[in-house]
């Protein structure tokens, strides 16, 4: 998989037109979502870079994260007279870069195309490593490949259109960086006011994020081994995200992932020792940004069944990444059923 280019930009037209201008393209595309067309569009669409561009607008939120939605932009590039040579530009969030990712990496059995993140989820996470994909029978993100785009370009000015809500969702992901590095990343991340965000002060974190992210990248890029580091959370995170969906209660991604990780600190800590103190630190900062995920004891063997549809599973075994410290990352790590069901007891009373 190719090596991504990834900008932290300080002049965003000076960076999208430098990403463009390397590739040669005939036609130039840009998908955005219901939200980022009105929001963030504006700040792009004056630039000479993108005057020519045809536009693509899918719905927003991970509702729209569907097959009907890809086959919507695999119909709109049809339409618009793209070839094997064009180009997209995915400006939106974590939904837009996965889907616009996809798209851009099957039609035509593949056109280039370059991630701008508008949300702090996005930045520090799905635009950066090569994931595309789409949501599927009820499943995250259960229909994808693996393709790098040619750019990703981080504009912490896109970071002013957010609510709390949006940029939590994104924090989640840099506190999971923090866990799987060290001490000090971690220690910082929990020190950070994220009701009252200093986006100066934060700029510099997403930084520091989005490089534990292209080292591991780097390091494993199909994860095969090192890459499942960032799943940490995300086993019982996406069962949270997937039960809500079902139920019409969608959550963000990041708060399911938060929340994921206090289960999965606390499996690491019961099946691998991690540090009780650090798992009470970590849980009272995640009880505090992101309250609380509401079940029953009756939706424990739902849970439990989305978990094992998990795609990092084999031979039928929950797989987990867990952590014997921060820092010390333990893959390939199995649970009982029963020790699944105290970890989610243990959830539910604390």
């Amino acid at each position: 998989m190719e090596k991504q280019d990834v900008i932290l930009s300080n002049n965003l037209e000076e960076s999208l037109s430098a990403a463009i201008a390397n590739v040669a393209y005939d036609r130039l595309f840009v998908l955005t979502d219901e939200i980022t067309k009105v929001k963030c569009w504006p700040v792009v669409a004056d630039m000479a870079c993108m005057r020519d561009a045809r536009q693509i607008t899918i719905g927003a939120t991970d509702e729209n994260k569907t097959l009907d939605s890809l086959a919507y932009v695999w119909a709109q590039l049809q339409q618009g007279g793209a070839t094997r040579h064009s180009l997209m530009v995915c400006l939106g969030g974590g939904m837009v870069t996965d889907l616009g990712g996809f798209a851009a990496s099957t039609f035509k059995r593949g056109i280039a195309y370059i991630n701008v993140p508008t949300t702090l989820l996005a930045m520090v996470d799905a635009s950066v490593g090569g994931k595309t994909g789409i949501n599927f029978g009820g499943l995250k993100n259960e229909v994808g490949v693996f393709n790098t785009s040619r750019s990703v370009i981080l504009d912490t000015t896109f970071l002013k259109t957010l609510d709390y809500s949006n940029l939590a969702s994104g924090y989640a992901e840099m506190l999971k960086h923090g866990l799987i590095s060290s001490v000090e990343n971690w220690a910082e991340l929990l020190r950070f006011d994220l009701h009252d965000a200093n986006l100066a002060a934060l700029g510099p974190m997403v930084a520091k994020s989005v490089a534990i992210k292209e080292h591991i990248v780097a390091e494993d890029p199909l994860e095969h081994g090192l890459r499942k580091a960032l799943n940490l959370g995300h086993t019982v995170g996406h069962a949270f995200e997937s039960l809500a969906m079902a139920e019409g209660r969608t959550v963000l991604h990041g708060y399911a992932v938060a929340w994921g990780l206090v289960c999965e600190l606390y499996l690491s800590a019961l099946r691998v020792g991690f540090p009780t103190d650090r798992l009470r630190q970590t849980m009272h900062f995640i009880s505090d940004a992101y309250g609380h995920f509401d079940f029953d004891c009756k939706r424990y063997d739902r849970l439990y069944e989305l978990m094992t549809h998990d795609k990092k599973n084999t031979a039928g075994e929950v797989n987990f990444t867990l952590l014997g410290e921060v820092g010390d990352i333990r893959i390939n790590q199995t649970a009982t059923r029963d020790e699944i069901m105290d970890m989610l007891d243990f959830y539910r009373e604390n």
